[in-house]
């Protein structure tokens, strides 16, 4: 896991072709707006988050975001030790995002 700020997060996530968008928020904060094309994966629901993890492609770049960059960096070494190979934390997470949102 890498802790990265804002802006170098954002800019690694554009140049990022092997790169997925993952928001660990609950569903409420997710519909209340996230970054377009994050998937969701509410670390707040252990059994659910495990289970939508391991659906996923380990070898990619996985970009983790959640409201204030706690929960993600949570995320981040969960994935880590299931094997991921690459996961990038969002400091201060959704709530300094100053990019587009999808609401």
């Amino acid at each position: 896991m890498k802790n990265l700020d804002q802006e170098t997060w954002r800019n690694q996530l554009a140049k990022d072709e092997n790169a997925v968008l993952l928001d660990v928020r609950t569903p409420e904060e997710y519909e209340e707006g996230y970054i377009p094309g994050a998937i969701l994966a509410n670390i707040q629901e252990p059994q659910d988050f495990m289970n939508n993890t391991q659906e996923l492609d380990k070898s990619k770049n996985f970009y983790v975001y959640c409201k204030a960059g706690g929960r993600s960096a949570q995320a981040c070494q969960i994935m880590d030790q299931l094997g991921f190979s690459s996961t990038f934390n969002l400091e201060g997470g959704f709530s300094v995002w100053e990019g587009e949102v999808t609401k």
